[in-house]
């Protein structure tokens, strides 16, 4: 009886804790205007589920793209522009799709808020998915208690809710990258060569790299892991090592065919961006949409983009950014956790190579990051989250099993995940940990996806008819268009809409003396992060608020 009871209170916890992400996750997500990239990714993935064809998909393979776009398919009166230059011409290869989403979203006389709620729902169920692969990984490694720990925190982590809500790559591809390391996990830890598991981990590899480019970097992270001798193998470890490599060779191999199944087995002539690739565009092959996303995503890489970083602005990217998003992003419970966990966890041998199979991976990702020039969000750490709730989520059993300890630390990791995901509701995007002093204070720190992402026009919407205000004078910074939103406005410098774009050189305003008027400046476009002379906002930056919509959007009353 005792034994049924404990296990219908878990049951009843797991419930609990899945109704109330749903709740967390739908009410936040319904409130959150389109964010930057968001008409993209659905753009992306209308466009491959209802034609079938990839060449959208350059930068972003089509499989989690396609999971938000299959609930569009149920719209009958769904309007893709595929007469339109964007989508006939593919020229020029940078904006293409900027501009077919464009015309998607805006263009067409559509219901966005129902594009937008049909194609963020799936994206809700992957982060559910996640939950799930990191309860396996971690009763994997730790034991069943620890299991529901890590599936508690991988539905509450902040960050998590806030990209797990959204028409993006980065939680799916997070999602399948995580389920890929247990896979691999699995093949290497079992003795000779099981089929299944060799299958398994190539499949599980083919849905990451078929999620998300970035996920690429996980192949040379892994032969490195391969090296290291924390494999139950009674063979030498040299023999063990070749052994590794072979099944992740065989692996990738299987990934491979997975990918050009994501594609659609496309095949056609390749169409390299680089210029010392364009030699190969006169031939034809498998999936050439997906080597010329490569292609340019490392041509990108190099290029860097314009980033912020503790009130300095930079296109080549900054050596700190990753390392003070991480530290001011992540909640102080994972920090001071993975702190705990490794003193706790290296002073007990069994539980060193467990450690080392989440946190090098880890580390060396990070590494990539820190090297790499774009630094436009915490949600590129993402991919890193898991193993380190995994990780942490193996801190109680570092405690004797009968000890006050072991639940203690069991309720300080969930309250400290819980709590912060609680008090920050809706505005995920903007959570910054009270080290950093809080989301208020995140404006000073980072910008972009970190922080304002386009994510509080609706809300803006719904200030001006509370405060009967009929016009604004909007420095917005985000794809989606004010106008949808019957917002009566004035354009100031912003970015990326051709309204508010071009401005920068000619403000309509006086920036040494504001004229009278009421101001909304969204925070990117308030520390001109993509205006390199930041000789625009100033006055406004030297002097507080009148009120704030959310975090990303800041009002100034100078009537």
């Amino acid at each position: 009886m005792k034994i049924l009871g404990n296990k219908l209170a878990r049951l009843g916890l797991v419930i609990t804790a899945v109704w109330l992400f749903f709740f967390l996750a739908l009410d936040s997500m319904v409130s959150d205007s389109p964010t930057m990239d968001e008409q993209n990714h659905l753009a992306r993935g209308a466009a491959f589920v209802q034609t079938g064809d990839p060449r959208l998909s350059l930068e972003h393979p089509p499989l989690v793209n396609s999971l938000s776009g299959l609930p569009l398919l149920l719209l009958p009166d769904l309007e893709l522009p595929l007469n339109h230059p964007s989508w006939t011409l593919l020229q020029p290869p940078d904006v293409y799709w900027y501009i077919f989403a464009e015309q998607f979203l805006w263009q067409t006389e559509q219901d966005v808020t129902q594009l937008i709620f049909l194609g963020r729902l799936p994206i809700v169920f992957l982060t559910l998915g996640l939950a799930l692969v990191g309860f396996h990984f971690a009763r994997a490694f730790w034991g069943r208690p620890s299991a529901y720990l890590a599936f508690f925190l991988l539905l509450f982590e902040p960050n998590i809710l806030a990209n797990g809500r959204l028409i993006t790559t980065d939680l799916g591809g997070t999602l399948f990258m995580t389920l890929a390391l247990l896979l691999v996990w699995c093949l290497w830890q079992a003795p000779g060569w099981q089929w299944r598991r060799l299958l398994a981990a190539g499949v599980g590899l083919g849905l990451a790299f078929g999620s998300k480019l970035s996920m690429l970097t996980f192949v040379p992270i892994l032969v490195a892991v391969a090296w290291l001798p924390i494999f139950n193998k009674k063979s030498g470890w040299l023999r063990g090592v070749g052994q590794r490599l072979l099944q992740l060779l065989g692996a990738g191999a299987i990934s491979v065919v997975v990918v050009w199944a994501i594609f659609g087995f496309e095949w056609g002539a390749f169409r390299f961006p680089s210029e010392m690739l364009a030699e190969l565009n006169q031939f034809s092959g498998p999936m050439p949409t997906f080597w010329a996303g490569i292609d340019q995503i490392v041509n990108v890489s190099r290029g860097g983009r314009a980033a912020f970083l503790l009130g300095e602005t930079s296109t080549d990217g900054f050596w700190l950014f990753f390392p003070v998003a991480f530290l001011v992003k992540t909640p102080l419970v994972l920090l001071v956790g993975l702190l705990g966990l490794g003193w706790l966890g290296w002073k007990r041998p069994p539980s060193r190579r467990r450690l080392l199979y989440l946190l090098i991976p880890a580390i060396l990702y990070f590494g990539v990051s820190i090297i790499s020039g774009i630094n436009i969000g915490y949600r590129h750490l993402l991919p890193i989250l898991p193993l380190i709730v995994v990780g942490v989520s193996g801190l109680p059993t570092l405690f004797d099993e009968q000890s006050v300890g072991r639940s203690a630390v069991t309720l300080i990791l969930a309250a400290g995940i819980l709590l912060p995901s609680l008090l920050i509701h809706p505005h995920y995007l903007s959570f910054f940990n009270l080290a950093a002093g809080g989301p208020a204070n995140g404006a000073t720190i980072l910008a972009d996806s970190s922080n304002d992402w386009g994510q509080d026009l609706l809300r803006l919407q719904a200030w001006l008819a509370e405060h009967e205000e009929p016009s604004v004078r909007l420095g917005w910074f985000g794809t989606a268009d004010p106008a949808y939103y019957h917002i009566e406005f004035e354009s100031m410098p912003g970015y990326p809409r051709p309204e508010f774009w071009p401005l920068w050189t000619n403000p309509p305003f006086n920036p040494e003396n504001p004229e009278p008027g009421l101001y909304a400046i969204s925070v990117s476009s308030l520390l001109e992060v993509n205006w390199a002379p930041r000789n625009v906002y100033g006055w406004f930056r030297e002097h507080e608020p009148t009120d704030r919509i959310g975090y990303s959007i800041y009002i100034y009353d100078l009537r």
